[in-house]
């Protein structure tokens, strides 16, 4: 009898239209999902995923990257729709696989076979990989699908060794490599992923493409990568390959695997971090198991995100049919409560080191709470994008001054709502050198060095 009039006060006092048991259930599960769209303007359809449905993550392709401040402007645009910070991946390996390069406004890179292989120094991996890390940085994405520490067993392997995306040969140089890639991209704070365990460099053949079995070509060597990154305290998230190896699971890839996540990966080498899958619309799952069969054995296995280049399925919105077929499951004893509610621990606190600051739940406002300012590209050749965020509205100003502190110009100013600015600054008429661009309110003054180079 409590608790039909405690429902009958609820709902007479407008705060809410109808309770579902399950709505925490599903937010759960939305977290554990991340979509790709095609294009670059944000389709309604996912928008509604991230503003009602609290999906996890969007990662990004080409074909989404126009240039450095399209990037900004779409990155921030996701961000604004969400109630908890998403995970805005892509892949910037390097070489053959970078997402951003000389086509939008970037720089060509090097593969990881010429920094781990043909170079072999820290120096030169250290310097590409900050390069790239302040890319992602300037530009809103948040979580790097690399490094590679495959190994390089096989040469001609035509997903790995055939695109120079794996460092090395030998396990100990993959490691290496990959922990100065890692640490330059924590320097910046861009969560970083081990690509692809057990280790894709033996295979003869191409998950995108079918069925793939490492059986008669893998070797234990392959994890050492994992093994040394482990034990230095690696923590963030760690990508299975669509992988069948008869030695590890006898019926299933390590995507489907119990044996390979949560036996292999977690008990024996104890990554207690983020899983997450490679795109599940590879022909090596697409085409030997069913759309919610490869779900289910996914999140069983101990697969944290699901990983879709799509975010449409049948003119249907693929997170909610996701979301359905999870929450489905659960109600009939398939996937287990605690499963869901483990995976969303383990999203939940990779979010709170590198997103929030604070217990994803708690959040529910990512307006900024301070003063912040920026400007990409910098250095710059005569025009460049300045970006500030305010924590209040209200009277602000940009100002200019050279080297010596002598006032150049006013670049902008006038009253600002709270929230994120962006400026376009035509340097032309200057003279090569530093500058620095200072923006003040009634609360705060902050200054930002620019490098003009003609």
């Amino acid at each position: 009898m409590y608790r039909i009039a405690l429902l009958i006060i609820i709902l007479l006092s407008g705060l809410v239209t109808t309770i579902r048991a399950d709505d925490d259930l599903r937010s759960k599960i939305g977290q554990m999902i991340m979509v790709g769209f095609y294009g670059t303007d944000i389709p309604d359809s996912l928008r509604y995923d991230i503003q009602h449905r609290n999906l996890g993550g969007v990662v990004t392709l080409a074909y989404n990257l126009e240039d450095p401040t399209q990037i900004r402007q779409l990155t921030d645009s996701l961000q604004s729709l969400a109630q908890t910070p998403l995970f805005l991946a892509v892949d910037q390996e390097g070489g053959y696989v970078a997402r951003l390069d000389e086509q939008n406004g970037f720089e060509e890179t090097y593969t990881a076979y010429e920094l781990g292989t043909v170079y072999n120094f820290q120096d030169s991996t250290r310097e590409q990989a900050a390069r790239m890390a302040a890319w992602l940085r300037n530009t809103g994405l948040n979580v790097n699908l690399a490094p590679v520490v495959d190994v390089n067993v096989n040469p001609q392997s035509p997903a790995i060794g055939n695109h120079e995306r794996s460092f090395s040969d030998n396990p100990f140089a993959v490691t290496n490599h990959a922990s100065w890639f890692i640490d330059e991209f924590h320097q910046k704070n861009i969560i970083t992923t081990l690509k692809h365990f057990p280790g894709h460099g033996s295979a003869e053949d191409d998950s995108h493409n079918g069925f793939t079995d490492i059986t008669d070509t893998w070797s234990d060597q392959e994890l050492i990568p994992y093994e040394n990154l482990l034990a230095t305290g690696y923590a963030d998230i760690i990508m299975t390959g669509h992988l069948f190896n008869a030695d590890i699971d006898e019926a299933y890839p390590a995507t489907l695997s119990n044996n390979a996540i949560n036996g292999l990966l977690r008990d024996s080498l104890g990554h207690d971090g983020v899983v997450i899958s490679d795109a599940m619309y590879m022909r090596a799952i697409q085409d030997n198991y069913d759309f919610d069969e490869a779900i289910e054995l996914a999140v069983n296995a101990g697969v944290d995100i699901l990983l879709y280049t799509a975010h449409m399925r049948a003119e249907r919105s693929l997170t909610g049919m996701i979301i359905d077929i999870v929450e489905n499951k659960v109600h009939q004893g398939l996937i287990a409560e605690s499963t869901i509610d483990a995976a969303y621990q383990r999203i939940a606190d990779l979010k709170d080191r590198y997103l929030t600051g604070q217990p994803i739940a708690a959040r529910r406002d990512i307006l900024p709470q301070n003063y912040t300012l920026s400007a990409y590209p910098n250095p710059f050749n005569s025009r460049t994008q300045i970006q500030f965020q305010l924590a209040r509205s209200g009277y602000a100003e940009l100002k200019l001054y050279n080297v010596r502190g002598q006032y150049v110009q006013t670049i902008n100013e006038g009253r600002l709502n709270r929230g994120k600015h962006q400026i376009s600054f035509d340097g032309s008429h200057l003279a090569s050198g530093v500058y620095f661009v200072r923006l003040q309110t009634d609360q705060q003054t902050v200054t930002y060095k620019l490098t003009l180079m003609k």
